[in-house]
């Protein structure tokens, strides 16, 4: 969901890291053009020590034309007309020579027509690494996004040389115009949403790679500065084509969190490594420390002082980030026995250097008991839209002393509760439908009712690509060049669309119902809105009384509503969207809700 996604980079495999040079594998992504002989070579003089190897490009004796090579980057590249690509590289010659000439860069469609170009000087001469950089802004789009970018060399004139490149890279225009910035019809997607956090680096991201081990984790100081000195880390690999680079670049850092939170105006609420690595290692209690200090650092590069925190400052950002909520590992659960020593050793030093922010912790809610015990959990649930419905009272049922939970991971993921993280064969779902959709709203409803205890709440994963995911099914899936929003990304636009600062106590659902609603006030608006959520195929027929003097006699309605099965798709990218309608209303009043929806009711009261 990062790179090929969120990450508005275009390229993959774009500095060859983590490949095994002299292969078929190191050159993923790319391909000669003409006749070019390329190959992946561990530099003797790389571009930077993050950056060992380089694309060795030579021109063989007796060709013709452009020869060169090409980049199809992740599944392929939408190229808008008018919009203006920036790309850049480092070359070198490996051997001095007299040879001077040009290099045609630019992008073109995969059967090899020109789609815009630009042309740089090179010369022989030139044995230390040298930048490029261009500006592409095609006239005209191309008719698919079976795109390449490309760079060629007229073959008669360049016959025997040999050219190094490194760190290629290509974006499009951005989300706010961000230099390393997101891929902008997503970033908009989410924007749309109006959300309230961002919980990064994510989950498994922070505790997983390829091999799941301590020194394949996250670590926040690999992610900063340019992008010439940021490793990368394997991954696993999920993708449904055999075509993608098993690293992550890097280039999606804490820093460029920190800028999309504000970007977004929404909150950070910030992972930490906290001693355990999915693969099942968990560091030592006595070997805790260094990560810990890691783990402090990674805090005051966000909220230190400018004065002290040099390294924020030195990136062009000596204001501190907003940051209260920091979450100490993820999904501890996993490895609980030994939470119970990493919890108290990571939260207390934390507590001492950073007495005002919230801790989260991980592991399953009092089970086991940790010490100091955690004002704040992370509660996570994959579920069936069944499952959802039933458990709409979950948190009522909490006790109310001073505990606090954040609903860092739901969804409704499947339609059998007997193999809930199986194939879509066996129930799993592909895409979110409206009969998930309700069920995640009856839940939702019932957060909202216990808000008092419940600070914030994430559908996840928030991002798929249709062709390469691990997980399914996501809030927004996206393709080259489409975003698909799902049945399960209206819902939770609609409930962040309409929030009330005000919860208004009103007759319980039947726990053992299908149909749930509640009611909240805005206080500055004047509204009450009322949410209701039909998890079955039925009509729900409501009657509504509200305890105000002044009621308006009519409402909005917002509805998402469909079959049960009905799902945004590829195939069927807008078979659902939210419809917005006049309703009669009144002091007391009737509201009919269609069989699998999720309706929000607003009203003028007083």
């Amino acid at each position: 969901s990062g790179d090929g996604g969120l990450y508005a980079e275009l390229l993959q495999n774009r500095a060859f890291q983590q490949v095994t040079p002299n292969t078929a594998a190191s050159l993923n992504a790319w391909s000669a053009i003409n006749g070019g002989q390329i190959s992946v070579v561990a530099d003797s003089v790389p571009v930077s020590n993050s950056l060992p190897n380089s694309l060795r490009f030579t021109v063989p004796a007796g060709r013709t034309g452009q020869v060169g090579f090409a980049n199809s980057g992740f599944f392929g590249m939408k190229i808008v007309a008018s919009s203006t690509y920036k790309g850049s590289f480092f070359v070198k010659f490996p051997t001095a020579s007299s040879f001077t000439g040009n290099l045609i860069v630019g992008l073109r469609t995969t059967s090899g027509s020109t789609i815009v170009s630009q042309t740089v000087p090179i010369r022989g001469a030139s044995t230390s690494w040298q930048q490029i950089s261009v500006s592409l802004t095609p006239r005209t789009p191309p008719p698919s996004t079976d795109n390449q970018f490309f760079v060629t060399i007229d073959g008669a004139a360049a016959s025997g040389q040999t050219i190094n490149f490194a760190m290629f890279s290509l974006f499009p225009p951005t989300f706010k115009n961000r230099a390393n910035g997101m891929r902008d019809d997503i970033a908009t997607a989410l924007a749309e949403m109006k959300p309230k956090f961002f919980r990064f680096p994510g989950g498994n991201n922070l505790v997983r790679s390829l091999g799941q081990t301590v020194p394949t984790r996250w670590q926040w100081n690999a992610t900063i500065g340019s992008l010439l000195d940021r490793p990368v880390r394997p991954r696993l690999c999920y993708s449904q084509r055999h075509d993608v680079t098993n690293v992550f670049f890097s280039g999606l850092g804490l820093l460029e969190y920190l800028l999309f939170c504000e970007d977004l105006g929404m909150e950070p609420i910030m992972a930490v490594w906290a001693g355990f690595a999915l693969g099942g290692t968990s560091v030592a209690q006595n070997g805790l420390q260094p990560y810990i200090q890691q783990a402090i650092d990674q805090i005051n590069f966000a909220i230190g002082d400018p004065a002290t925190t040099a390294r924020r400052a030195a990136l062009g950002r000596a204001q501190p980030f907003k940051l209260t909520y920091v979450e100490i590992g993820n999904e501890d659960f996993f490895a609980s026995d030994t939470y119970t020593y990493r919890w108290p050793a990571f939260v207390n030093a934390l507590r001492g250097a950073f007495p005002n922010l919230k801790f989260i912790a991980t592991s399953n809610i009092n089970s086991p008991v940790l010490s100091p015990n955690p004002a704040q959990w992370d509660h996570h649930v994959y579920q069936t839209p069944t499952w959802f419905a039933q458990n709409s009272f979950f948190y009522d049922d909490m006790p109310r002393n001073g505990v606090t939970f954040f609903e860092g991971e739901y969804a409704a993921i499947s339609t059998n509760p007997n193999d809930i993280f199986g194939s879509p064969a066996n129930g799993r779902l592909t895409f979110s439908t409206m009969q998930s959709a309700s069920g995640e709203a009856a839940y939702m409803i019932g957060m909202e009712r216990n808000s008092d205890i419940v600070f914030a709440a994430s559908y996840a994963p928030l991002l798929g690509h249709v062709a390469g995911s691990q997980w399914t099914p996501n809030l927004i899936a996206f393709d080259t060049g489409n975003v698909y929003r799902s049945a399960s990304y209206f819902v939770q636009k609609l409930f962040s669309t309409n929030m009330g600062n005000e919860y208004i106590p009103s007759t319980l659902p039947s726990r053992t119902g299908t149909a749930f609603w509640g009611v909240t006030r805005n206080t500055a608006t004047g509204e009450i809105i009322i949410k209701v959520s039909n998890t079955v195929a039925a009509q729900a027929n409501l009657t509504f009384v509200l305890p105000f003097a002044n009621v308006a006699t009519s409402g909005s309605l917002q509805v998402l509503t469909g079959a049960a099965t009905a799902s945004n798709s590829p195939t069927t990218p807008s078979a659902l969207a939210p419809a917005t309608r006049t309703i009669t209303t009144g002091k007391t009043f009737t509201f009919a809700a269609a069989g699998f929806s999720v309706n929000v009711i607003t009203i003028k009261a007083s």
